[in-house]
């Protein structure tokens, strides 16, 4: 059985629920094809994060990758398309700590795109009725520095799909985020088993122009 990696993130910023930890953990278990789903939950920590993530990259050795995290202020499942190399963080994480401007990897490449064919991901979840998005920026907190520490680590296995994607507040969440439109989490799992599925069935990415002039 191969095996298909999920991460969500633990709560942070005085939250009691994160839906990416949510959404993972609903799909842990589950078989797409000829994939199990293996949910992993990694702190929202800089110092701990990517340790974490390693550590479940070695324990599995996962032929698809898929990382999640929270974006209190958007309102569709985004599909990242580029992580950097930065640590820049808005508030602290729940150490306490807050970077202002460090690199995630030491001399790394300034970023890396996503391995995922988020174009087509994107059009398949609006066919099904989801809100969803391409984003061209994952930020500079702990989920940027997952996205860019997975496939910084993941440099020598080219062929496998990996990336990171963006889920908007869950309802309980919608008073401390008051300019998202919340998604209930059966929809947020009902659309990351459609780009698992996905995934797993080889989606070729589509080759349209879909970027901004903005």
């Amino acid at each position: 059985m191969q095996r298909l990696l999920i991460t969500g993130f633990e709560p942070f910023g005085g939250e009691t629920v994160n839906p990416s930890w949510e959404v993972a953990r609903a799909l842990h278990g589950r078989r797409f094809g000829a994939a199990q789903v293996v949910a992993e939950q990694l702190p929202c920590v800089f110092a701990r994060s990517l340790p974490a993530l390693r550590a479940a990259l070695r324990r599995h050795r996962p032929q698809w990758v898929v990382c999640l995290g929270l974006a209190g202020s958007r309102s569709a499942i985004s599909l990242e398309r580029v992580g950097v190399n930065l640590c820049d963080a808005r508030i602290a994480d729940n150490a306490g700590v807050q970077p202002a401007g460090s690199p995630v990897v030491a001399g790394g490449p300034a970023a890396y795109f996503t391995r995922l064919p988020v174009k087509a991901l994107v059009q398949r979840l609006q066919a099904d009725g989801l809100p969803a998005e391409l984003s061209l920026s994952a930020g500079s907190f702990v989920c940027n520095q997952v996205m860019y520490g997975l496939l910084h680590a993941l440099r020598r296995r080219p062929q496998v799909p990996a990336g990171f994607i963006h889920l908007p507040p869950l309802p309980q969440q919608a008073a401390a985020h008051p300019g998202s439109r919340p998604l209930a989490l059966d929809a947020q799992v009902r659309g990351l088993a459609l780009v698992l599925d996905a995934l797993v069935a080889g989606l070729p990415e589509l080759q349209q122009a879909d970027g901004r002039t903005d």
